[in-house]
């Protein structure tokens, strides 16, 4: 009673709306965090294997926000973090996951040029160049760009420093700090997508990055089908018995509650040592052993090792 009369005097009368706020936005930013990382990951793989990117119309104000939450989490709580996005921004052509990760990459290249905390603020805007900018490449011709801007009241850098910027490994930070890849990935995947980059920055005044895009005039992609309604979706069950093993305490929970409710049997271990002792104690049969790789005192090969001398018809799933 007592938390409902304090809900009530909060001003919670629609007790339907609270519990929507409380449980569907965080499970929203999960959702999108999560398609974000699929993105990224992809990307990643895509690099290493030299695929093709899959360039996309893009409204880059709705990137811009879609990351603001995290990279709040990423700056931290002493860097104020203000967003000023042009109304009638014109759509870009780029594959949207090299564009989060420019984004980032700026983010946090100016975080660390805060280490005292500090502002950063990402500007959005369509200009006309009448003359080349002095972008760090060749001739900018004349015309209609999307400029993102970057810009920090960080500790600023030299002209030294300035004219190294974009070359891979060259870093100003400690040995083992940083890797000195972030900013020439940046300056590769706007080369790549005809885009251009303008550095201006003083010590001790901070720096501004402006990336210069095309506009497209393509219209953009439909909207993705809406997932199925999940309380529709008929989902597997068994009775097996399950051995999980899995030294982080909230996977362990979740991944126990899940099989629970679909009827397995759950025998649960923290690491290797307490799943030897579950699968010499218990009395029937166990039938997969679903263990994590990399835990403290025994990995998960050494550990089904083990487990194949106790039960040796086991399955197992890494």
């Amino acid at each position: 009673p007592g938390i409902f009369e304090r809900l009530h005097c909060s001003g919670f009368h629609d007790f339907g709306n609270f519990f929507r706020q409380i449980f569907t936005d965080p499970l929203q930013h999960i959702q999108a965090a999560g398609e974000r990382g699929l993105r990224l990951t992809r990307q990643l793989l895509s690099f290493s294997r030299r695929e093709a990117i899959e360039p996309q119309v893009l409204d880059l104000n709705r990137t811009v926000t879609d990351l603001s939450h995290m990279l709040r989490r990423v700056l931290g709580e002493d860097i104020e973090l203000v967003l000023s996005l042009a109304g009638d921004l014109h759509r870009i052509k780029i594959d949207p996951s090299q564009m989060e990760q420019v984004i980032i990459n700026l983010a946090v290249n100016a975080r660390d040029a805060m280490p005292r905390g500090g502002k950063l603020t990402l500007e959005t805007a369509n200009v006309v160049v009448e003359r080349d900018p002095g972008t760090h490449d060749t001739a900018m011709l004349p015309g209609s760009y999307v400029r993102l801007s970057v810009t920090d009241t960080g500790i600023g850098m030299s002209e030294a420093v300035r004219a190294h910027l974009f070359e891979p490994f060259f870093t100003t930070k400690e040995q083992g700090e940083g890797t000195g890849l972030g900013l020439p990935t940046v300056y590769g995947i706007v080369k790549q997508n005809q885009g251009h980059v303008k550095v201006a920055s003083e010590i001790d005044k901070g720096t501004t990055f402006d990336i210069y895009f095309l506009p497209t005039h393509e219209p953009p992609l439909p909207d993705p089908a809406p997932a199925p309604d999940p309380s529709a979706i008929d989902l597997p069950s068994g009775t097996e018995t399950i051995l999980l093993v899995e030294d982080e305490a909230a996977v362990r929970r979740l991944a126990a509650q899940v099989l629970g409710e679909r009827g397995y049997q759950v025998l649960v271990a923290r690491d290797g040592h307490d799943a030897i002792r579950l699968a010499r104690t218990h009395g029937g049969p166990i039938d997969l052993l679903l263990t994590d790789v990399v835990m403290p005192g025994m990995n998960g090969k050494e550990l089904v090792a083990h487990i194949l001398a106790i039960h040796p018809n086991v399955h197992v799933l890494y």
